[in-house]
Parts: C-alpha cells; sequence; structure tokens
C-alpha cells in the first residue's frame, strides 16, 4: 500500500511539472500578446505600424519598422512593459539600417548557397533540353540547393534575435556579430524556450493574418497591422528573457 501511494505521489508531481510547464507557456504566449496594447497610444502604434508594413515596399518604411522592434527588445530587456512609440523617426531609421545591415550580413550565406545551387540546377536543367540524366542532376541540383537555403535560413532565423537583442543594448553593429557574447545565449536552453515561444506567437499572427486574408483587398490591409500587432509581440519575448540568457559580465 505504501508503495503505491508513494507511485500515485511521484505521478501527481510529474504531472503537476507537465501542467506547469504548459502554464508557463501559455502565460508567456499571453503576456507576449496583451504587450502591444499595453500603451494608451496602442490604435495610433497599431495604425502607424500597420501602415509602414504596407508601405514597406518603399523600404525606408522598413528601416523605422526595424528601429522601432530594436526599440521593444531594449526597452523589454530593461524591464519596460510599456512599449515604445514611434517617436524621433529620424533615430529610429538610423538604427534599422544598422538592423537591416546585421540581418543582411547574416542572411548573406543562405542567400549566396541557396541561389548557386538553384542557379546551377536550372542551368542543368536547359542543357537537358528538359530530359536526360543531365536534366535529372539539374532537379536534384534545384532540390538539394532549395534544402539547403531552407536549413540555413532556419538557423538563421534563430540566431538573428539574439543578435538583434545583443545590439539593442548597445547600438553597436558589432555587438550583433560578438560571437564570444553570443555564443553562449545561442546554446542555452533559456534562449531556445523564448525563442520558441516567439516563433509560436508569431506563428500566430500568421494564421490570423492568413484568415483576414480570405477577404479582397482589405483583408491584406488588415493583416498588415495584424502582423506588426504580433511581430511586436513576438521581439517582446526575446526582449523580455534578456536577463535569464548567459550574457559576459552579469
Amino acid at each position: 500500500m505504501t508503495t503505491e501511494k508513494r507511485d500515485l505521489d511521484v505521478s501527481d508531481e510529474r504531472g503537476a511539472a507537465i501542467g506547469g510547464e504548459r502554464d508557463g507557456l501559455i502565460g508567456e504566449i499571453e503576456t507576449a500578446v496583451r504587450y502591444p496594447a499595453e500603451s494608451d497610444d496602442v490604435v495610433k502604434t497599431v495604425l502607424i505600424g500597420g501602415l509602414l508594413t504596407i508601405f514597406g515596399f518603399l523600404l525606408v518604411p522598413l528601416f523605422v519598422l526595424a528601429g522601432y522592434f530594436v526599440r521593444v527588445l531594449d526597452r523589454t530587456a530593461d524591464g519596460d512593459e510599456v512599449p515604445p512609440t514611434f517617436d524621433d523617426l529620424g533615430e529610429l531609421t538610423v538604427t534599422g539600417v544598422k538592423a537591416a545591415v546585421i540581418g543582411l550580413v547574416y542572411g548573406f550565406v543562405p542567400l549566396l548557397v541557396g541561389g548557386v545551387g538553384v542557379l546551377v540546377g536550372i542551368a542543368g536543367i536547359g542543357a537537358g533540353d528538359g530530359e536526360g540524366i543531365v536534366a535529372g542532376l539539374g532537379v536534384l541540383g534545384v532540390l538539394v540547393g532549395g534544402m539547403v537555403w531552407f536549413a540555413l535560413a532556419l538557423l538563421v532565423a534563430y540566431l538573428l534575435p539574439a543578435a538583434l537583442a545583443n545590439f539593442a543594448r548597445t547600438r553597436s553593429v558589432g555587438a550583433g556579430f560578438d560571437v564570444g557574447t553570443l555564443k553562449p545565449i545561442w546554446t542555452s536552453r533559456a534562449y531556445a524556450l523564448a525563442w520558441g515561444t516567439a516563433l509560436v506567437v508569431f506563428l500566430i499572427g500568421s494564421v490570423v493574418a492568413g484568415v483576414l486574408n480570405v477577404v479582397p483587398v482589405l483583408g491584406t490591409i488588415a493583416g498588415a497591422f495584424v502582423g506588426f500587432y504580433f511581430a511586436v509581440a513576438g521581439y517582446s519575448v526575446i526582449g523580455r528573457s534578456w536577463n535569464g540568457f548567459p550574457v559576459d559580465g552579469r
């Protein structure tokens, strides 16, 4: 009887632990989703962010957005749960340009490797006139190039948020490539969990935006505002978790 009771107690403890982890993840997601609304200027901020997203093809709006996301990372890392506003657009733009440079450098290798693989494959298909061994190798080259590109792009998607968060703390472009500081963060369980939580938040936003896109034009426009809202929520997860990462000197 004593053994059975002990087994039941252990089972209950395991169940409680699993439930606690689940509640913790859900709680983190809920906190992130609520974050953009923790401002008196939430309507104005989302309106500006959505419009910048819509006009992103002009490039400059994308730099402003990037600067805003960096500001979110910096602010939440300091424990400030009030989202920033779109003030001092000049500073936001300069910060966004620096963040874009970091992103481009990180994304260069996947773009180069994937692009070369796909181009070589297409050249093979063309050389074989769509038939024969050469064409078959060309198709294989396109598939392998695409798979390698996807794997590298996923790796960059994992590494980049920490690099941007480190940049946000100093506003130095070099901080985005400080491997000595970033490596223990990238390999830590705390960062992996924060990144995974942020990914879930981004996916939720993508699903909501995708549903809205069913409605022609208006749905696409609404999706831009939803996408911005959830992007802010996702970045806030990384910033809020920053003090739990193994940063050198802390």
